[in-house]
Order: C-alpha cells, then structure tokens, then sequence
C-alpha cells in the first residue's frame, strides 16, 4: 500500500513539474468560446491559460508598456502582425484563429428585422456600438453605416462603448434598444440567444481576421505554446464554430 502511495504521490510530482501556467490577453469579442476552451485546455493537458479579456488596441497598449502577457489572441489581424514586425511577438507565430461576423442585436423579440431595416427607419432612440479605434467590431459597425449611408443620419443616436463588452451591456441593460456587437456574444449552437437580430452581410464591412500570437514573453514557456497549438485542433475549432464564427 505504501509503494502505491508512494508511487501516485511521484506521479503526481511529475505531473506537476511538467504542468505550467500561460498568461493569455484574448479580445473581448471571443471571451465566451476562450473561457470554454481554455478549461479543455487544462483537463486535456495539465497546463494552465489565465485568461484576460479587452478591446484590442487597449491590450496592445499594455503589452507595448511591459503587461506580462505570454499569448495574443486579437480581434484583428493588424496587431499581432505589429507586434511580430515591433519584436514583441516571435516571428511566425502568427496565424488566423478566427474570423468574426458583424451582427445588428437587440434584447427584445422582434425588433430588429432579419434584413435591417430598423437602420432606415430609424424608430429606436440609441445605437450603441464599440469604439472603432480599439475594437476591430467597432470599425466594422462604422464601415456598415457608411456603406449604408446612414452614419451622419444616424449619429446623434449612437452610444459608443469602450469596447464590445460594453456595447453589448448597453444593450442588454436598456440603455440602448439595439447595437452592433459580435454575434459570438449573442448566438450559440447554431442559433441566437435571445432577443432579435440582423447578421450584416460580410460585403458591408471588411473581413473580420482575428490573429494569435505567441508574445516573446512567452517564448519559452512550454504552456505558451501548447496553447497555441489547441486552438488549432478540431476540439478547439468546433467550439469556435459553435459560437458563429468561421476560420
């Protein structure tokens, strides 16, 4: 009996020598399917992701200032490819985990069309949508008005969060009847939530690429890169997919 205790308490030492900790920055756009793969992550591997969630260009700030952040998972494809280029990330570490969709949303049943029109009619009293120099869905929001001709119509509704977390808390709390956000947030499963919704054609926007990449403080930590290469597996991917995005 003491041999076998012996002999699982060396296991478990191993298995704890071997185990590591990875400090993950992820877009806040993608905090919901990351929370779901990173605990895969620990019970498939025995490592650690740590996870914080923000508007992008806020993260790269940070990381740009020091913040000890080993792994970037973006909401564009501009940054990580910045931070390769600024040597704050390894060189060819960059690859496209995602690409998100752009979706017009309000907490109540049947008040956003399936094709928009609520935007040209303008009978609602507040827009929200993410600030467009940090969040990438932000931009994609603006690059939708214009393309509709409505952003100067429209403006003295709009609410801008500071990034897309709080667009969408503006309108799930009534501050604002609809707002564009990811539809990462608001679908899961092949289906919306709750609420109404109009997905934008991915015409009215540019394409949406959210890039990794493994930040030089994490060059050498072995749970930096297994985590990386998860999200590039079938597990990870078919949580990625289950929440509308496409890759």
């Amino acid at each position: 009996m003491k041999v076998l205790v012996s002999l699982l308490a060396a296991i478990g030492l191993i298995s704890s020598v071997h185990a590591a900790e990875v400090k993950v920055a992820v877009a806040a756009n993608f905090t919901a399917p990351v929370n779901k793969i990173a605990a895969d992550f620990e019970a498939d591997t025995g490592h650690k992701a740590v996870i914080s969630t923000g508007p992008t260009g806020g993260f790269y700030t940070q990381i740009k200032n020091g913040a000890p952040f080993e792994v970037f998972l973006a909401a564009d494809d501009e940054r990580p490819a910045l931070a390769e280029k600024e040597g704050l990330g390894v060189k060819g570490t960059v690859f496209t985990y995602a690409i998100g969709k752009l979706v017009l949303w309000s907490a109540k049943p049947g008040l956003v069309d399936d094709k928009g029109e609520i935007l040209k009619k303008g009978n609602f009293n507040k827009l929200s949508y993410a600030n467009p120099k940090a969040a990438p869905y932000g931009l994609a929001a603006v690059e939708t008005l214009n393309k509709l001709g409505l952003y100067d119509t429209l403006a003295p509704k709009f609410v801008q969060g500071t990034d897309i977390t709080q667009a969408l808390n503006f309108v799930s709390t009534g501050n604002a009847e609809i707002g564009f956000v990811a539809l990462s947030q608001v679908w899961q499963d092949g289906k919306l939530k709750d609420g109404s919704a109009w997905i934008v054609p991915g015409e009215y926007y540019n394409p949406i690429r959210q890039d990794a990449v493994l930040l030089t403080k994490g060059e050498n930590n072995p749970a930096a890169k297994a985590f990386l290469e998860y999200l590039k597996g079938a597990k990870a991917r078919a949580v990625i997919k289950s929440y509308g995005y496409e890759y």
